[in-house]
């Protein structure tokens, strides 16, 4: 089996964008929007995974907490970027979780304990709205991401051997589909299709770069308000 090269995949090429997708109506995007929406089951089609990556390999159990920060401004989304040391997605963005424990109760129980001591958010602050779909990523985990809303005011406290910087992004810009990116990563014997979706952080041509495994439950969550 021909291994992938590592590579940047900010310098991978754009393949398609959103643009033309359906937008989501503002009012799904507040606090009563989502509760409505995660009480009423709709169908929708969820993106595919990375589950051809992993093939073969039992997968092992993982939540993360998706928090939607009640903000005055609107729902903003809480993400975290990786200590650069980590064995696991190292300085990528990500969203506060890890594996799951056999004293976890269930998926939920993993991603506020992760949520925890990851960045010091009291479960107490975190309304549980519901959780979408599994999400195989390429390294072997099946991910849970639970959502929920996140009500201030809260403290938070970064662990730093696991977590470099805590930021908001709004969440009226990720899920706007004009800012969903689809990059392709091309090797000798294979390729890999993966979401992207790049935030700009304020300062001149800086920007967060979002990819993988937390763009595509994103992308989910995209799908998942969109539906109806």
């Amino acid at each position: 089996m021909n291994r992938r090269p590592i590579i940047d995949p900010e310098v991978l090429p754009v393949e398609t964008t959103g643009v033309g997708l359906p937008a989501i109506d503002g009012r799904r995007m507040t606090p009563c929007g989502l509760r409505d929406r995660f009480a009423h089951a709709l169908e929708w089609i969820e993106e595919p995974s990375e589950a051809r990556l992993v093939e073969g390999i039992d997968p092992r159990s993982a939540a993360v907490l998706v928090p939607l920060v009640a903000r005055e401004a609107g729902l903003t989304v809480l993400l975290t970027q990786r200590a650069d040391h980590l064995n696991d997605h190292a300085g990528q963005i990500s969203f506060p979780g890890g594996r799951r424990e056999p004293f976890d109760h269930d998926a939920t129980a993993t991603a506020l304990r992760e949520a925890k001591e990851e960045i010091g958010l009291a479960g107490e602050r975190v309304e549980v709205l519901g959780a979408l779909p599994d999400y195989l990523t390429g390294t072997g985990f099946c991910v849970t991401p639970v959502v929920g809303l996140v009500h201030p005011p809260f403290t938070m406290q970064a662990d730093t051997l696991e977590v470099a910087e805590i930021f908001e992004v709004p969440l009226a810009f990720l899920m706007n589909p004009a800012n969903h990116q689809v990059r392709v990563f091309r090797w000798d014997g294979g390729e890999r299709r993966f979401f992207a979706m790049p935030y700009p952080n304020g300062d001149a041509g800086a920007h967060y770069f979002i990819w993988g495994a937390t763009a595509g439950m994103l992308r989910n969550l995209y799908r998942f308000l969109a539906a109806g």
